[in-house]
């Protein structure tokens, strides 16, 4: 099921309204390593080999900038970039040096919905790597609300190689590589950032996670629990500006011969919404997940 084109999920950018506050807490308190910064970012890694996971971009307001893919070839760049116009985007520059302190090749390109998607390839990856307990090992998935289901999921189909891996009432579960997804579109009447999920370790690093969150005065905002497409433990937050986060594991690895699942595959006893059903969402949760937006991007002169 794997693309031909993208190869994973490599970072998220996000513009802060308090870039000191964003680093603190991303760093004391969400347990990544500040790897690379500039006069208005920070770049942010954890315990394995990408470069950064996320970075953060001093602005007047919380948005999202846009989402990092890495691309298998120089060729599927090309690919990406030719297919994109005819997929409803829009290709915002060619094949490039990035000027991000990853480096690489790098395309970028815009869905019919505001989603920016940075796609590089050749960028630097880390060779010191070393799983430690409690401490992101890198990106797992990110979740978009959309208002178009299905122009959303054509277009990453049609422009970036991406399959369907399951199919809820809710919810299209995006596939790349050997997770089971890497991106997910929620169906709701807007086109917000649902959350970013962290792949940790192992569950007692979810759950210590949720702990140490806790003490630092942001408590579990759903979790800890089990999904259903993914089989991924979780547990979710609110970050310091509204933001939604997840620290996850155990996401099911597939490959071409897992059978793409329905609505009927996934349902759920009344009042449940993931396999265990201990610890429903808090209602604060649902409004957090409608409130970042893709940071507009100008029309070409």
């Amino acid at each position: 099921m794997a693309s031909p084109w993208i190869q994973s999920l490599r970072s998220v950018a996000l513009n802060v309204p308090d870039l000191a506050r964003a680093e603190a807490f991303y760093t004391d308190t969400w347990r990544l390593q500040v790897v690379a910064r500039s006069e208005d970012a920070v770049f942010l890694r954890g315990s394995g080999a990408d470069h950064h996971l996320l970075s953060l971009h001093a602005a007047a307001v919380l948005s999202l900038r846009h989402v990092s893919l890495r691309a298998r070839s120089a060729e599927a760049l090309e690919a990406i970039a030719q297919a994109t116009p005819a997929a409803g985007g829009r290709l915002l520059h060619a094949a490039r040096a990035s000027k991000d302190p990853a480096g690489g090749s790098a395309i970028r390109l815009m869905d019919s919905h505001g989603r920016v998607f940075h796609v590089v390839h050749g960028d630097a990856r880390h060779t010191d790597i070393e799983e430690r307990p409690d401490t992101p090992i890198r990106l797992a998935h990110a979740v978009f609300n959309t208002q178009a289901a299905g122009t959303s999921q054509r277009f990453l189909e049609q422009a970036l190689g991406f399959t369907l891996a399951d199919r809820t009432r809710i919810m299209a579960f995006m596939n790349c590589d050997r997770d089971h997804h890497t991106i997910a579109l929620g169906d709701t009447d807007n086109n917000a950032l649902n959350h970013i999920a962290f792949l940790m370790p192992a569950i007692d690093d979810v759950m210590r996670g949720g702990g140490r969150l806790r003490d630092a005065g942001f408590p579990i905002a759903w979790g800890p629990g089990r999904h259903g497409p993914g089989n991924n433990v979780f547990n979710y937050f609110i970050g310091p500006f509204g933001e939604v986060i997840e620290y996850t594991t155990e996401v099911e690895q597939i490959d071409a011969h897992y059978p793409v699942g329905g609505p009927s595959d996934w349902t759920w006893p009344p009042g449940r919404v993931d396999q265990w059903g201990v610890a429903p969402p808090v209602p604060e949760l649902r409004a957090a997940q409608r409130s970042v937006f893709f940071a507009p991007v100008a029309p070409p002169a």
